[in-house]
């Protein structure tokens, strides 16, 4: 996963978090605006969250963000 997404990733999570606590969830689609403006970027998350690690459609941010800063 390039850096540039793996920094939004951890952003968005920690925002989250911080808003909503602990608990809160998310979808690969938080990481992106509504508008669909770079669509490599977008599959590139959905490959990451579905086919490879398998994920439900909502996964608590703090799994998602550990994963992202452990190089998963």
């Amino acid at each position: 996963m390039r850096s540039e997404l793996r920094s939004r990733i951890i952003e968005v999570c920690n925002k989250k978090i911080a808003s909503k606590g602990d608990s809160v969830g998310v979808s690969f689609y938080a990481f992106f605006a509504n508008k669909n403006d770079n669509p490599k970027l977008l599959m590139e998350a959905a490959t990451w969250w579905i086919q490879t690690h398998e994920l439900d459609h909502f996964e608590k941010a703090h799994k998602v963000k550990g994963m992202v800063e452990s190089g998963l």
